[in-house]
């Protein structure tokens, strides 16, 4: 367990900038998710915590001591992959057990590490088998547990779930939170999904292009984000953006609008055709497109009727569900 800090980071591949000056300071204990679109930077901001990627510039401290220069070995921390990293020759105790085995840690010690870990993850019945005789799920947790056993200061995870399908995903994302609490200790969170991000975060990093737009509480981010993209990125759908000249306004801004906040009408301030709808259950998504071709989503009950295919409907919203982006994309109603 410790603390993190991230202190005007950069990271430059020749002359290119991929990395431009990320600073945070992560609490003990504190899980951060950092979240973005492919190529946005994240694992590569990951990987410089890890040492596996050389910092430019800038200081990555663990517990105040800095480690810019110190071996992967060296920093205290443990990283959980996107493809497990298993040994698929070794049994389940054995790749867990591996690191340990390495450090030269008794072989006592070992046992009752590894034991502890295997009943923490439900992995005891399991222990003699090879990779290939367990499922998805059963392999990323024995990539949890090989890092576990370590205790390191800092758990790093990248993308742990890509390989898995959605339910299984849902189950293993409740299941390292849940673990990650238990245990008490600093986590850094890689992933490209952003309902991942909003239910496992304490607060998040947004990425965009190399730069941490917003940082924050996943509920504080989502209800009032400080850019336009991540206005765009994080909730799904995703909102809606109108120009002023699409409302007959004069200003250079862009409104965004959420589609759980918007409603159809009789009359209303915008008027668009439907060109389908998506029965979720208890929700309905309402895709329309406007006179000039701008597309917006409205999310309604379940029990409100649908508009057939190509209905000409109003659409309306109240002011205070209104968000104000610049010409540049920064938010220049933030609340």
């Amino acid at each position: 367990m410790a603390t993190l800090t991230l202190d005007n980071v950069m990271k430059s591949f020749g002359k290119t900038d991929v990395i431009h000056g990320v600073s945070m300071d992560v609490q003990d204990g504190e899980f951060i998710v950092i979240v973005g679109p492919s190529g946005c930077g994240k694992s590569t901001l990951l990987r410089m915590v890890a040492g596996l990627e050389t910092i430019t510039s800038g200081e990555v401290r663990i517990d105040g001591r800095r480690v810019n220069e110190e071996e992967p070995m060296a920093r205290d921390i443990a990283m959980v992959f996107q493809n497990y990293a298993l040994y698929p020759h070794m049994s389940v105790f054995d790749n867990m057990a591996y690191g340990l085995k390495i450090a030269k840690t008794p072989r006592a010690e070992i046992e009752e590490r590894v034991a502890q870990a295997a009943k923490l993850l439900q992995l005891e019945p399991y222990l003699k088998r090879k990779p290939r005789e367990l499922s998805g799920g059963q392999r990323q947790r024995v990539a949890m547990g090989r890092a576990i056993v370590r205790k390191p200061a800092v758990f790093l995870f990248d993308e742990p779930l890509s390989n898995l399908d959605a339910k299984l995903r849902v189950q293993m994302r409740l299941e390292i939170k849940a673990l990650q609490r238990e245990l008490g200790v600093t986590a850094l969170y890689v992933t490209h999904d952003q309902v991942e991000a909003m239910t496992m975060a304490d607060r998040m990093i947004v990425m965009n292009d190399g730069v941490a737009d917003q940082i924050g509480a996943p509920l504080e981010v989502y209800a009032n984000p400080a850019t336009e993209f991540v206005a765009g990125f994080i909730g799904s759908p995703p909102t809606n953006f109108l120009s002023a000249s699409l409302l007959g306004q004069a200003e250079r801004t862009r409104l965004g609008i959420r589609p759980e906040h918007m409603r159809l009408t009789d009359g209303g301030r915008l008027t668009a055709s439907t060109t389908y709808s998506e029965a979720l259950g208890a929700e309905t998504l309402i895709h329309l497109k406007c006179a000039d071709g701008t597309a917006v989503t409205v999310r309604q009950d379940a029990s409100k009727p649908i508009p057939p295919e190509g209905a000409i409907v109003g659409v309306d919203w109240d002011v205070s569900s209104e968000m104000r982006f610049g010409p540049s994309g920064e938010r220049v109603d933030l609340r």
